[in-house]
């Protein structure tokens, strides 16, 4: 990760009283001021064009044994400067990042207890982020979190994309709601993991609201690093939300020792939606790349025996019966239970299928380890051991097999959530992926945490994850964490955290189907984190097409499904469906091969949350474009303007579309495929069907196309 540019403006140091200190975007849109209260209460609030957005809204932390860092604060000095730079990162949306901010530093003394307390703040042009800060001092060591109390004081009733608060589970479909509906909606959309100390009106991050003047904002925190994840509580009378930190076994929220600080407090602001699909602001607070050496991190497009197990065709488990006794048996004399889907011959196909294409880099194998049997959906403090194929899976023949056809094969560690066991076994773990060829893992924590009482977004936990990317980093091995916390740009510093799920993914579609706005949600709020293992490309849009069990149905056409490659931004992108799905509709599959993981530029060209989304983008490696489009359960004609394309040259373009009569409840798999010639003053209006979308390819034309009519798409 170069850094390409530096430049820091000069640093003023103010002498300060209990004044208010006021700093501006870059771009002078946002501006934000700080003040103490007569109590010593430290506030701030912020400005968009001159409006407010943010109200005064109180800062502090309640400490549990000692006296609260809340009030009676006074004021030292504040340092003012200004930063500059880009970035290149290992793998993005771009190539380049800017990042550029003014920044607020603020020294605070409690006076009856001589402590001292440090709040920090940058202002980008599309957002600020806040945090606390700790110096090493005499009073102050050892604190154990009782409660945050970070305020969001907001101007109004505003729009809201959200989920409700859970300690452990962020596979929720997204509400749209006013914020005062949220107390009548989430308890009905709360999991059993829900704590009952948790308020009704507590919601997750990243949360996203919408102003009636057309003002968006999204909430949500960086560098989550040794500290508890935070959500959201509103207060519908105040109209003021306030941190609420998830946690431990026995309630505290948290544990630090000076010097120390905390992660950021952030929200993006901008009356253009485009914009908030653009901000870079979460991996901007994030520190620069820790590895010195990236050139073994290399973005992923992968197949697996995943979705014929999600769906119920096959088995994650090898043999007949449950409540085997991993340590005490001998799998070679149990009787194969025949759905085993990790079994060598099948993961063969696989392989025949995906590297046909040359364009997939890894198949995962789900169910090759084992152990399945004896977790049977139960927490146990031992059930894999992460190194022990089953009898079935010729581990060596297979990643043989896979690498003479340019493949690799893609580990799986389900966890069962028993995290002493797999932080003990976690270098041999690896040690064995290094030795058997294997540099990336899907990591998985279903269930409970063991040992009970903790929760997936605890302290514990995220010092949990953060230490399997670390380790995983030393034996150059990338992650895919599933069922972990949500991102929080950590990625910017170990570009080897590749993906993760923390959101309700395409699996979902397996187990009674998900709203189709749901995709046009996500890169609004989960996705200002990070990258997601979305999962996408489904073809057989009918389950029980190949599982009569299963009764579920995708609620989206094949042409939205191909869109999601380009509209669901990850480094790490599967081709979710079987290779005998893929073959019904082969020249649709063209699309999957031909779209890139790796990015040059983005153009976000149209996009509202909870309606649609279109974004073109440019391949890293060749000169070619990719456009994706997405809309929620109403059919709309989108105009798609072309004006990112180089003005003295000609395309051509290949458009998959819905068809007239496409529609995700009543006909998903209909689509058409359109090809024509495109230059950067071409506006084509593409239909999107209900749950429906479109993906296009581009290319330059070449001499052989020159009788080539332009797109016409009716």
């Amino acid at each position: 990760m170069k850094r390409v540019t530096i430049l820091i403006a000069l640093v003023a140091t103010l002498a300060t009283s209990a004044m208010a200190q006021t700093i501006s975007s870059p771009n002078g849109q946002l501006s934000l001021t700080f003040a103490l209260t007569d109590n010593g209460t430290p506030t701030y609030a912020v400005d968009f064009k001159g409006e407010p957005v943010i109200l005064p809204s109180a800062l502090g932390l309640k400490l549990n044994g000692t006296a609260d860092l809340l009030d009676g604060f006074s004021a030292g000095e504040a340092v003012k400067s200004t930063f500059d730079e880009v970035w290149e990162p290992v793998w993005g949306e771009e190539t380049h990042i800017r990042n550029h901010y003014n920044e607020l530093l603020v020294r605070l003394t409690q006076t009856a207890t001589g402590r001292q307390v440090n709040i920090r703040f940058r202002l980008f042009n599309d957002g600020y982020g806040l945090r606390y800060e700790f110096p090493r001092q005499r009073r102050l060591t050892y604190m154990t979190i009782e409660d945050e109390r970070t305020e969001w004081a907001l101007t109004g009733d505003h729009k809201a994309f959200w989920i409700p608060g859970d300690y452990s589970s962020q596979e929720y479909e997204y509400v749209e709601s006013r914020l005062s509906e949220i107390g009548e909606l989430a308890p009905l959309y709360k999991r059993k993991s829900v704590t009952t100390r948790f308020s009704d009106w507590g919601v997750q991050t990243a949360l996203t609201l919408k102003t009636d003047d057309g003002v968006y904002i999204t909430i949500h925190e960086a560098a989550l690093i040794d500290y508890s994840c935070m959500h959201l509580v509103y207060n519908p009378e105040t109209k003021v939300f306030t941190s609420w930190l998830t946690p431990d076994a026995i309630g505290n929220k948290g544990y630090i020792q000076t010097p120390c600080t905390t992660p950021w407090r952030t929200a993006v602001i901008t009356d253009d939606a485009r914009e908030l699909l653009a901000s870079r602001l979460t991996l901007n607070l994030n520190e620069p790349c820790k590895i010195e050496d990236t050139s073994w991190i290399k973005p992923v497009k992968y197949m697996g025996v995943w979705w014929e197990l999600i769906t119920n065709k096959n088995s994650w488990a090898y043999a007949k019966g449950g409540n085997i006794k991993l340590d005490l048996v001998d799998y070679s004399k149990l009787e194969p239970n025949g759905r085993h889907g990790a079994n060598t011959e099948n993961v063969k196909r696989y392989i025949d299928f995906a590297s046909k294409w040359g364009c997939f880099d890894q198949l995962l194998v789900e169910g090759w380890n084992i152990g399945w049997e004896d977790w049977n959906g139960k927490q146990k403090d031992y059930v894999f051991d992460f190194v022990t194929p089953y009898p079935d899976f010729d581990l060596p023949e297979l990643q043989k097999y896979a690498n003479e056809k340019g493949m690799r094969l893609m580990m799986h560690h389900e966890t069962s959530s028993s995290i002493r066991n797999y932080e003990r076994r976690m270098d041999k773990a690896y040690q064995f992926m290094v030795d058997n060829g294997y540099n990336a893992v899907k990591s998985g924590y279903v269930g409970h945490i063991v040992p009970r009482g903790e929760y997936h977004y605890g302290q514990l936990m995220n010092n949990h994850y953060q230490y399997a990317v670390e380790k995983a980093a030393e034996y150059k091995i990338m992650v895919n964490a599933h069922e972990a916390v949500r991102p929080t740009g950590i990625c910017r510093t170990w570009p080897n955290l590749i993906g993760n799920e923390s959101a309700r993914g395409t699996e979902y579609q397996s187990f009674g189907g998900i709203h189709p706005q749901h995709v046009t949600i996500l890169p609004f709020t989960r996705l200002q984190g990070g990258p997601m293992d979305y999962t996408p490309g489904i073809f057989c849009m009918d389950l029980s097409t190949f599982s009569p069990k299963n009764t579920s149905k995708c609620n989206s056409t094949l042409a939205n499904q191909l869109a999601l490659y380009v509209t669901m931004y990850s480094p790490l992108q599967m081709a979710a469906d079987m290779p005998e799905n893929y073959e019904r509709y082969i020249d649709a599959f063209q699309f999957i091969v031909d779209v890139p993981v790796e990015w040059t530029e983005s153009r976000y060209l149209s996009a509202e949350p909870g309606d649609y989304i279109v974004i073109a983008r440019k391949d890293k490696n060749s000169p070619k474009w990719f456009v994706g489009g997405v809309t929620d359960e109403n059919q709309r004609t989108m105009p798609v303007k072309f004006d990112f394309l180089d003005k003295k040259k000609q395309y051509v373009a290949t458009v998959y579309a819905d068809t007239a009569d496409a529609d995700y409840e009543k006909n998903p798999e209909s689509y058409r495929i359109v090809e024509g010639k495109v230059t950067a003053k071409t506006v084509a209006n593409i239909f999107m069907a209900r749950g429906g979308g479109f993906a296009i390819s581009i290319r330059e034309a070449t001499a052989a196309d020159r009788k080539m009519k332009p797109l016409r798409i009716k």
